[in-house]
């Protein structure tokens, strides 16, 4: 895929494919991780008016998603990152973060946070992470330390 090719937008959460691609993921989150410790959004959750929602997508194929939460002046997390199977392995997935990073810089945000599995399922997860400078760190707004959870930040 053409770099070129892929367009990362703001979405309404509204088309089947993304919808999809969503309920995918939560899938994955409540097989890997116990319940109690699954912080993946729903859609409804995910159209709350302190996030935005990204889409990537190369002409109509869906390739990706990530959205950004407001947690107060300074800080915003990162939720729901998420590419399909056949788009893993592409580059869709740094370049959904690299357009969130900047996003976030430009909104005027200082720093960006995470929550992501400990479990070897997430580990490229982490390691895309880390090669964009984030760090692990405690927990942040309303988590709780919890061995399933690895927390990350990245001052912007």
């Amino acid at each position: 895929m053409p770099a070129e090719s892929l367009q990362i937008r703001v979405d309404d959460l509204s088309a089947g494919d993304v919808i999809a691609l969503l309920e995918e993921h939560l899938a994955d989150m409540y097989a890997t991780s116990p319940p109690e410790c699954v912080h993946a959004l729903d859609v409804d959750k995910l159209k709350a008016p302190d996030i935005t929602f990204f889409a990537a997508r190369s002409g109509y194929k869906l390739l990706g998603c990530i959205a950004l939460k407001h947690l107060n002046a300074a800080d915003a997390e990162i939720k729901s990152m998420r590419t399909p199977a056949s788009a893993r392995r592409t580059g869709t997935g740094k370049r959904l973060l690299e357009h969130v990073i900047d996003y976030a810089t430009n909104t005027g945000y200082q720093s960006l946070w995470l929550e992501t599995g400990s479990m070897d399922f997430f580990a490229p997860a982490r390691q895309l992470y880390q090669r964009y400078g984030f760090q692990f760190c405690g927990p942040f707004a309303d988590y709780k330390s919890d061995p399933n959870s690895c927390f990350m930040c990245k001052t912007l």
